[in-house]
């Protein structure tokens, strides 16, 4: 009975993955606009690809694999049986670059395939809104490709375009922390003008002064671990600059014009910015190839005050903090561009995004005539966002999440071992630069073009 039970679950599953969006079923599928759903299975496979690097990135992978009978070269073998799988190949950074490319391909096919869909009348609607079982086979198809593209120039070529995506995803990245900071400090200042304001107004203290706070703290420790007297001279100036630049943005926030053009601009939107601002600073700092100006996390949490030696060819050290903290803040902002929706309608235009009425439906709007629960269609008029941009953002993830599980390294001449290289210093101080430049521009903008409506 209980198998009779189970097949009957994985058929509703099944269902939920051939259909379209709308005729998602309710044992899968709870009420929902079908906007909302795709963008979050769309998520879920850029999540699962992602789940997947990361267990071919994990130390010793490939010699627990190599101890598989009759599969990797090189490793058990079974009498009568070649083996013929290159372990070096499917595990790694080479493995990462592969998955990686295989998700990129396949949501940049999307953003092609789905320029200018106006509504889910569009044919080309069903294709994003259904078909998720052959869409997920497509997936893996490609990826399956990936794997049997030769070694050579592709891992060099394919590292360019990584630093060069990963780049526009994180400004992406800065759009969405700043959005999200203005709305945060404006939903909470409503809540004390109608409500218990004591309570809202020492909320909003307290997380600023929390973030100011792990901010200032961050400079001492740069200053104290990242610094040398006689060296390091690239990372005081980073260090100094950044944290200038924060104490002017937070200035400039609470002038008195600026709160005259903007009343829900504060200090807590400040601090969010700073202290994502010395995150960019401490990961930049972290790819400098100097190492006597990059101590590794655990001589800091040990207290040897000597520089980590040098990893040997083919013995890069992947994980760090400031990976697990870029993994994190990726999957944030994955989560909210799959269900966001700005009340700020420059934010709306420049995203492609469209202020919708919710995310989840009613269960009268779910509720078809014949009881079954369906996720309902919200966009037959209009869609309430860029499919075409959507999956180009996805795409841009997909770059970053290889840049970021490879720490940024680049390959050497050989192909052999990863290297940490300038380049990628700059591309990550550039885009701290970036994000307090784009923070201030938010703040003085109403004043510069004042005949604009920036609500």
């Amino acid at each position: 009975m209980g198998a009779c039970l189970a097949l009957c679950s994985l058929a509703n599953c099944a269902s939920c993955l051939c259909s379209s969006a709308p005729c998602l079923l309710s044992s899968c599928c709870p009420a929902a606009y079908n906007s909302t759903v795709s963008r979050l299975v769309f998520s879920f496979f850029l999540l699962l690809g992602t789940m997947v690097s990361v267990i071919m990135i994990l130390p010793g992978m490939e010699t627990q694999l190599k101890k598989i009978p009759g599969f990797c070269v090189g490793g058990s073998a079974i009498p009568g049986f070649q083996n013929k799988v290159n372990c070096d190949i499917i595990v790694g950074y080479k493995s990462v670059y592969r998955m990686c490319f295989a998700m990129t391909c396949f949501f940049f096919l999307f953003s092609i395939i789905m320029i200018r869909v106006r509504s889910s009348k569009d044919p080309r609607a069903a294709i994003q809104n259904g078909f998720w079982f052959f869409k997920f086979l497509m997936l893996v198809g490609i990826t399956v490709g990936a794997f049997f593209i030769p070694d050579g120039t592709f891992t060099t070529v394919w590292y360019y375009f990584g630093v060069v995506g990963s780049f526009v995803f994180i400004l992406i990245q800065l759009i969405l922390l700043v959005d999200f900071a203005h709305s945060w400090n404006q939903r909470w200042v409503e809540n004390a003008e109608n409500g218990n304001s004591k309570c809202w107004y020492a909320a909003l203290l307290s997380f600023t002064t929390l973030f100011y706070g792990a901010a200032f703290a961050s400079v001492v420790l740069f200053y104290v671990y990242y610094t040398q007297p006689d060296d390091c001279a690239a990372h005081k100036t980073f260090i100094s600059l950044n944290l200038i630049f924060s104490i002017i943005v937070s200035i400039v926030a609470i002038l008195p014009k600026v709160q005259e053009a903007q009343p829900s601009s504060g200090l807590l939107q400040a601090s969010m910015i700073s202290l994502y601002t010395m995150y960019l600073t401490w990961s930049a700092m972290t790819n400098n190839p100097n190492r006597n100006c990059n101590p590794s996390l655990l001589s800091i949490v040990s207290n040897t005050g000597t520089p980590s030696p040098t990893a040997a060819p083919g013995q890069t050290q992947w994980w760090d903090a400031q990976s697990i903290v870029g993994l994190v803040l990726f999957l944030l902002c994955t989560l909210y561009v799959s269900i966001r929706s700005s009340n700020n309608s420059q934010v709306n235009r420049l995203l492609q995004t469209e202020e919708t009425q919710g995310l989840a439906a009613s269960d009268a709007e779910a509720t078809g005539e014949d009881g079954v629960r369906r996720a309902v269609d919200n966009e037959e008029e209009a869609v309430t966002y860029s499919y075409s941009f959507f999956h180009f953002s996805l795409c841009l993830a997909s770059l970053y999440i290889m840049m970021t599980l490879t720490n940024w390294y680049q390959p050497n001449t050989n192909y052999e071992a990863m290297e940490s290289t300038m380049p990628a210093v700059w591309v990550k101080i550039s885009c701290s630069w970036l994000c307090l430049a784009l923070y201030l521009w938010t703040l003085i903008a109403p004043l510069v073009l004042s005949d604009r409506d920036f609500s």
